[in-house]
Order: C-alpha cells, then structure tokens, then sequence
C-alpha cells in the first residue's frame, strides 16, 4: 500500500537532515500565545451540526488533531480547491490541480464555536505564516486555506486573521487564504483515519504526534 509520495518522503528526510545538524525542533511552535478571537460569543443553546472545511499541510496531522477536539463529531481527510477530476492523491501531489488537502469537521455548536475551532488550527495544526508548504512538505497543495461555507465564516476567519496580525502573534503575516467551498472530495479510505492506523509511521512520529500534545497542553479543556 503506498502511502505517501515519493517527494513528501524525500522532503522530509531533508528536514530530518537540517534539523538534526541545527539541533532544533520542526515541530517546536513558532509562535506566541494565540488568543481567543475577540468578539464571538458562545451558543450553548445552538441546535444541529455544522461544518467546517480547512487545509493547513498534510491531512494526516490536520485530521488528527481535530479528533481529539471536544464537540467535534467526525473529521475526514479530503481535497478542496480543485475540480472532481483531479481529485485523487497522486493527482494532487502534483500541485498543480488548485486542490488543497483538506480536512471536513462536523461539529457540535453548542460545545464549540467555529472561532474555538479556528484558534486551534492556528495554535496547533497548522503554521499559517508559511506559504505554500508546511514543514517538511512544500507545494500549493499544502497551503494554508479556510475555505467557508457562509458570510459568518467569512467574517470570523478575516476578523481573526486581522485580530492575530495586528497582535503579531507570528513572526511573519498570516499566509492563510480565506475563500469559498465550492466542493470537498473525500480522500482514498487509507488515508482517513491514518494517525490511529500507523503511530509508528516515522512521518507521524516527527511531525504529528507532536501537534496532538501541544493541542493536550495548551487546551487541556478541549482535548478528548
């Protein structure tokens, strides 16, 4: 079963490689403290689900740490971006598809906002001030994307986003882009679920593992 491409794996033991001469972490967190984002106010009485799609670097990290998120109800690694046609793994690793891999959260509102979900993505899942890749992995197809579904998560991600720039919560901008869903594809069956299927997978190890204890840390309230 092939489960990774060929230049994910080579750009990762290039990292391994740079960082063991560095004596640094690519995992250690390259930011300050992100705060809640200002304004949202809870829904304890708000019914049904909701969902809500974001690429941030390889799913297999993105989809892991938002199951262990309290309130979330599922999470499958997919494709956004791109047409029904491309996509496909192989497919997008190309970069050149206009997909993202992506991961749809299903979510209970009344235990946590879209804003809550968002301050985890950027705390934990994801480095939103690099462009076009994240760690080890680099191309358009591991970029930083909120795709929203409606006009409210719109605003809260382009408010949130202006609110951690104007705090310089990173080093650099925020390179997330926030645009439309048009479509989510799921991804083949073996890469859902792929933390809990391969812990010892030594990508997982390096660059995913770490993402689920910094999210136990830092929200100890969230984390399940």
């Amino acid at each position: 079963m092939t489960i990774s491409s060929s230049d994910r794996f080579h750009n990762f033991l290039c990292v391994l490689v740079l960082v063991s001469m560095s004596g640094l972490s690519a995992c250690s967190p390259a930011h300050g403290h992100v705060p809640p984002i200002a304004g949202e106010s809870p829904s304890p009485n708000a019914q049904g689900k909701q969902t809500a799609v974001l690429a941030g670097g390889c799913f297999w990290g993105v989809d892991a740490v938002f199951k262990h998120v309290r309130g979330v109800i599922n999470v499958i690694s997919g494709y956004s971006g791109g047409n029904a046609s491309t996509a496909q793994y192989e497919t997008v690793s190309s970069g050149t598809t206009g997909h993202a891999e992506s991961v749809k959260i299903t979510y209970e509102p009344s235990q946590i906002s879209y804003g809550e979900l968002l301050r985890v993505f950027f705390s934990v899942a994801t480095d939103p001030s690099q462009l076009n890749r994240q760690g080890p992995d680099v191309g358009t197809q591991y970029r930083s994307v909120i795709f929203y579904a409606n006009e409210d998560q719109k605003q809260i991600a382009s408010a949130y986003i202006d609110q951690l720039n104007k705090a310089n919560v990173f080093a650099g901008p925020i390179m997330t882009q926030v645009v439309p869903l048009k479509e989510f594809y799921p991804a083949e069956e073996y890469h859902q679920d792929f933390l809990e299927r391969n812990p010892t997978n030594p990508y997982i190890v390096y660059n995913d593992m770490p993402k689920l204890r910094e999210l136990q840390k830092q929200f100890p309230d969230l984390y399940k």
